[in-house]
């Protein structure tokens, strides 16, 4: 007893080995999912087995915290921005043949983007033929917990659930009555019992989820912490035993997509506690082009590197280090001064802000790179949650008219200007945006938008970006040729086939 008391043309069908993999899952959101996903991947390292993690949705938080657990990047599978395919694919192509992958979940195991739970993480368990290990919340019920899991056992019988996670226990007898319910009406085992702790003093929240890793006061600490609590309390043999008893699938192998050649091309990326939001499919995109990449803090760095050729800022919380970014004078000021001699400068949600003249946060003005005429204040409620569809139907330097934009946007802050949106290029077709129904601000050569774009689901974006890097490093050796700086109001069309 373990606890305390497409084309076919294009693709080649291939067969991957029947690696052990498992969900973690839960019946809704906070349910305890990522530290029994954490604890787990930490137990089956310290026994010499190899892990690999994956994040099911867009979300960037539990994905850097997976990372860390794990020992190497975790991606997201999601069916909603890649589809069904390219989903799988992900996870054929990182998951470790022999040892654990483990696929945390997000919210609660059938909730999706609609009534009928389409792109759940019951649904995803069911493409990757995955057993579930189900968290449940015990709290102040005992036989109650057993309807719960029955209840997701006859919603979909073709998921499988193999074991439960009983969390939020509260001693010896709550447990035993939970577990002769749950092992009598469901026929399920138990394979791990958590007390009642309070999990928010291990892992500190906030506006956007999670404190991030980067930021994590006690981070060499934690790992001994979630250890401490899990050790004795999760039955590792019999989950690596549920994990390993995942069939084997047939995958599809797609022919990688043509990128264009960015060979000799610089391309700076912003990393740092402030900005650490990027999938690592959009990195991988521009370095497969040939491309270099150059990361920078913009806390340390005090200019962006010699003759780049273009600048990739990526989301993160800028907010909680206003006042550290807005007194790195001298790297705001080289942003701005490279942007207005047309350096391409793709930027997202805390990109955007970075941007701004301003942010506002706690009812203090905090001066950013001041491109973009407006302020933006950051608000005690979500301004911004969710799938977001983008139709592009202007001229930019990105994306040519008429592409459809799939990405996901999270945030708390707002646009805040007396004057009116700059020029935007994309149409909000699902989603919040910046303002308006609209989003992609341009202005010259800057992107700057709310929507996180994954390059798996959006392969213009690669393409638009070492093409209009291509564009500025030829304008520099060129001098003759026309340039489009900030505030010009010109912009450059750019064409992938």
């Amino acid at each position: 007893m373990t606890g305390s008391c497409p084309d076919r043309k294009n693709r080649v069908q291939s067969y991957p080995p029947a690696v052990p993999r498992l969900v973690v899952a839960g019946l809704s959101g906070d349910s305890g999912k990522t530290l029994v996903s954490l604890g787990l991947l930490f137990l089956a390292r310290q026994i010499g087995t190899s892990t690999k993690a994956f994040k099911k949705g867009p979300d960037y938080i539990d994905a850097a915290w997976l990372s860390w657990a794990s020992g190497s990047p975790a991606r997201n599978l999601d069916t909603y921005l890649t589809g069904r395919e390219k989903t799988a694919q992900t996870f054929f192509a990182n998951a470790v043949p022999d040892g654990l992958n483990l696929i945390e979940g997000n919210r609660g195991l059938f909730d999706g983007v609609d009534a009928h739970g389409t792109h759940s993480t019951a649904e995803l368990a069911k493409l990757l033929k995955a057993p579930v290990l189900l968290v449940v919340n015990a709290a102040k019920v005992t036989h109650t917990v057993a309807a719960f899991v029955l209840g997701c056992m006859k919603l979909d019988p073709h998921v499988r659930i193999g074991g439960v996670i009983l969390n939020h226990v509260s001693g010896c007898r709550h447990e035993s009555v939970l577990r002769e319910s749950l092992e009598c009406e469901c026929g399920i085992p138990v394979l791990g019992v958590l007390p009642n702790i309070d999990i928010g003093a291990l892992l500190q929240n906030r506006h956007l989820g999670l404190v991030t890793p980067q930021e994590h006061s006690g981070i060499e600490l934690l790992r001994e912490k979630i250890l401490a609590t899990v050790q004795g309390r999760l039955d590792t043999p019999r989950i690596l035993e549920l994990a390993g008893s995942a069939p084997r699938l047939a995958a599809w192998s797609r022919k990688a997509e043509r990128v264009e050649d960015g060979r000799g091309l610089k391309i700076a990326y912003v990393r740092d506690s402030a900005f650490s939001f990027y999938y690592p499919e959009n990195l991988e995109a521009l370095e497969s082009s040939g491309a270099e990449l150059c990361p920078i803090s913009a806390l340390a760095a005090l200019a962006l590197p010699e003759h780049l050729d273009a600048l990739y800022i990526g989301g993160g919380f800028p907010e909680t280090h206003a006042k550290a970014l807005s007194q790195n004078i001298s790297f705001l000021a080289s942003i701005r001064d490279h942007a207005l001699k047309g350096l391409p400068v793709y930027a997202e949600c805390g990109g955007l802000m970075l941007l701004a003249q301003a942010i506002r946060w706690k009812g203090i003005k905090f001066r950013m790179a001041g491109l973009l005429p407006f302020d933006v204040e950051v608000c005690a409620r979500p301004q911004g949650h969710g799938y977001v569809e983008l139709l592009v139907d202007s001229d930019n330097p990105y994306y040519p008219v008429g592409t459809k934009i799939r990405g996901h946007e999270f945030h708390y802050s707002k646009i805040t200007t007396a004057n009116s949106l700059p020029a935007t290029a994309c149409s909000v077709k699902r989603g919040t945006g910046c303002s308006g129904g609209r989003d992609g601000i341009v202005a010259g050569n800057v992107w700057a938008s709310y929507a996180h774009v994954h390059a798996a689901a959006t392969s213009e974006w690669a393409q638009g970006l070492i093409t209009q890097a291509r564009c500025y490093r030829d304008q520099r050796s060129s001098p003759h040729l026309s340039e489009h700086p900030v505030g010009s109001g010109s912009s450059t069309r750019v064409a992938v086939s």
